[in-house]
């Protein structure tokens, strides 16, 4: 009943962004274009992949044309949500930098940890639960970078964003920012005599 539950939100989810998808200088637009047509291919190709291994695509997952004609030459794809997916599957271990959502299931903590931090990725992760002691006890245990609780890539520019393993690049936003491009360097100056150092 709760994995049903759960999928009919994905679905209503993957629904209204459909709805959204489109210039992403409007304000009502949840989604813009993939970046290029070999990046649009690429997470295509993953859709493709994961049905070829046994996933079932219960929404999206194909090009979009946007109703508005000044957008019909971008690369547009409506959002996807994957079911039945396993661990091994290549759409699960994968960073597909698409809108594409693998489910699975678990039934214990101990269980959903050790298969999010079997991952040789961890840029950023995500908990939804009513219970707050739960939510703080999984986010320190998950190994990504930053951890969202209850909702999902809310990042406030003085936020420090960046990941873990092989994730990110440093980290951005905010001071961290400043000293992970800086070279600290210490001058000290005299302006009178030199004291003798013996």
């Amino acid at each position: 009943m709760f994995a049903d539950t759960i999928l009919i939100v994905f679905i209503s989810v993957c629904t209204a962004l459909l709805a959204e998808v489109g210039d992403p200088l409007l304000d009502g637009t949840r989604m813009g274009a993939l970046i290029s047509k070999p990046h649009l291919e690429k997470v295509l190709g993953f859709v493709t992949q994961a049905k070829k291994e046994g996933a079932k695509v219960l929404c999206g997952g194909e090009p979009l044309v946007p109703s508005d004609p000044k957008l019909k030459g971008g690369y547009y794809m409506a959002p996807c949500v994957l079911d039945d997916c396993r661990d091994d599957m290549t759409c699960v271990k994968e960073e597909i930098f698409g809108p594409v959502m693998s489910v699975l299931p678990f039934d214990t903590e101990e269980e959903v940890l050790a298969r999010a931090n079997n991952s040789t990725f961890g840029l950023a992760s995500g908990v939804f639960t009513r219970d707050i002691s739960r939510a703080h006890r999984v986010a320190e245990n998950l190994e990504a970078g930053t951890c969202f609780i209850n909702n999902y890539n809310i990042s406030p520019v003085e936020v420090p964003f960046g990941g873990y393993k092989m994730s990110g690049f440093g980290r951005e936003n905010g001071q961290v920012t400043i000293e992970y491009y800086s070279q600290l360097k210490t001058v000290v100056v005299e302006m009178g005599d030199v004291d003798s150092l013996f």
